[in-house]
């Protein structure tokens, strides 16, 4: 061989377990949206870096409990996209927050809504802040982790998932 070849790692982690149950409503580009249901979402994740002094990427057993913390974080919660530019989401002082989407209203016990920082809450970008929150948390969490690439998909049926790869400098 002419050349050595460059050579990357990773760890995917795809478990029974890494797993939640979260309603929410897509919006179309033509303002029209689904109706309000939910997905059983299953969480696959992929990590990059180098490899310690020991061989490894990460431990698997010191992720896992992080993508599991995400997942129970989000299990049994209304999932509202907070970027959204027509949808209001205004915790009320009885403990309500009602939801306003053009002609839609919903009034849901404010603890079982989670605000997201996103524009939509599609299985794509239901991915990209799983894998922003996740890197957050390996960042703080393992400091000696230099992370080159993190791959994270969010399947919110069998075969059907959304993904996205952050890469590192």
């Amino acid at each position: 061989m002419s050349q050595t070849p460059r050579r990357t790692w990773s760890i995917k982690v795809a478990k029974d377990y890494l797993k939640f149950s979260a309603a929410h409503f897509l919006i179309f580009p033509d303002g029209s949206a689904e109706r309000l249901h939910g997905h059983n979402y299953k969480v696959f994740v992929d990590i990059g870096c180098g490899l310690d002094e020991h061989g490894l990427v990460l431990n698997f057993k010191e992720i896992k409990p992080l993508i599991r913390a995400i997942c129970d974080e989000l299990d049994e919660h209304l999932l509202i996209p907070g970027e959204h530019h027509e949808l209001t989401c205004e915790a009320l002082p009885n403990g309500q927050s009602e939801i306003r989407y053009r002609e839609r209203l919903y009034h849901i016990p404010t603890e079982e809504v989670i605000v997201l920082p996103i524009s939509n809450s599609s299985a794509e970008n239901l991915a990209g802040w799983v894998a922003e929150e996740l890197a957050r948390r390996i960042v703080h969490g393992f400091p000696h982790v230099t992370l080159r690439r993190l791959e994270v998909g969010i399947e919110e049926t069998p075969g059907q998932r959304g993904v996205v790869c952050l890469e590192f400098a």
